[in-house]
């Protein structure tokens, strides 16, 4: 059980709200883009070419996306942390 007051709690810099709030959204692109690929998929695209057009840039972002968001989360904790253990040495 914690003995800090509520009211001493660290106020919550812009920059881990911006990155918070990044996270989320680029977790929401790669799902958008994950059922994006499978509609385009289960439709029957047959006429249409998954290596043209924008569909590598769609794919890309499934992979690409979670690992930056996971990044930017982490990043996030690691300076939240720091804060509270700067704040807790009083210096």
């Amino acid at each position: 059980m914690s003995t800090r007051n509520s009211g001493n709690d660290l106020p919550v810099r812009p920059i881990d709200r911006i990155l918070a709030f990044m996270s989320l959204g680029l977790l929401a692109l790669a799902i958008v883009c994950f059922f994006a690929i499978m509609i385009g998929s289960a439709t029957g695209m047959e006429h249409a070419d998954f290596a043209g057009g924008v569909w590598p840039a769609v794919s890309a972002t499934v992979y690409i996306a979670p690992i930056l968001a996971f990044l930017m989360l982490m990043t996030v904790l690691i300076s939240t942390f720091v804060r509270r253990a700067r704040a807790n040495r009083g210096g």
